[in-house]
């Protein structure tokens, strides 16, 4: 039986294993998969001595997407454009490969399963971290006409526009000047909550104005019940509040996907976890 695994600290709350799992009874794939904390100093080390053994794959979440790319011998072009890897896996001469799953995961969620538009859209995003690497990999390929990038230290927005400046009508900005282009009339049609706000149990601060009509609030994090984030939109008036339940559910598809080569169903697989919050 091959085993797959989630690397991360904290860990123990993710619902990966019961999603794989799902999965591999759906494709009649025989497979293990577990959630494994670890600390920084041990990351490179399992990594190695768990494909060595055989292992099949792992996800790779907070706080060592950065590592797992530093680690891998190869990366797929949405992994070198994220600099941030959240799958590995060998490839045929046993060469540890990385991918990133994290921005398909989230146009899938938002095109297909909820209907929300991209092209031409007006997108805002809170945070400059790993998760949103994935994002801005992803966004690439879509025809958003401007995108903005707001943390709360505004350098790393800014070295994330710069990264990806060639590629995407990206600026950078911090959340005082967010506030001043609220005051002037500036809105969104999609914002994307990327901050650890929600593991906290708060929003990110925000002037409702930001909300075009109709915007959807898509928050990067999930819970059993609404976000604050998804709950604070909501509670304006958004058109959509979703949080990365969806997200989560897809992006693991695609791993699976990539690990067996089959691609199981996500609607069942999501609507479960849903009846189970």
């Amino acid at each position: 039986m091959s085993k797959y695994a989630v690397l991360g600290k904290p860990v123990a709350h993710s619902k990966s294993p019961q999603i794989h799992t799902l999965f591999a009874e759906q494709t009649q794939q025989a497979l293990s998969y577990e959630a494994i904390p670890l600390e920084e100093s041990e990351f490179a080390d399992f990594v190695a001595d768990f494909f060595r053994q055989g292992g099949g794959g792992l996800n790779i979440t907070v706080p060592y997407k950065a590592k797992a790319f530093a680690l891998a011998a190869s990366c797929s072009p949405r992994a070198e454009l994220a600099k941030a890897v959240n799958t590995l896996f060998l490839d045929e001469q046993g060469k540890l490969c990385g991918d990133n799953t994290d921005g398909i995961g989230l146009m899938t969620d938002l095109k297909r399963n909820n209907g929300v538009a991209i092209d031409q859209r007006r997108v805002l995003i809170l945070g400059a971290g790993g998760a949103v690497r994935g994002v801005l990999a992803a966004l690439v390929h879509e025809q958003a006409s401007e995108i903005c990038i707001v943390n709360r230290t505004e350098s790393k927005a800014e070295q994330l526009r710069e990264e990806f400046a060639a590629l995407l009508p990206v600026e950078a900005m911090s959340f005082a000047a967010l506030q001043v282009a609220a005051d002037n009339g500036r809105s969104f049609d999609l914002i994307i909550n990327g901050t650890a706000a929600s593991l906290q149990g708060e929003a990110p601060a925000l002037d409702a104005k930001l909300l075009a009509r109709d915007c959807c609030c898509y928050d990067l994090m999930y819970a059993a019940s609404d976000t604050p984030f998804v709950a604070w939109a909501k509670a304006q008036g958004a058109g959509l509040g979703l949080d990365g339940l969806g997200m989560l559910v897809e992006q693991a598809a695609e791993a699976f996907a990539l690990w067996r080569g089959v691609r199981p169903e996500t609607a069942p697989v999501i609507e479960r976890l849903r009846k189970q919050s």
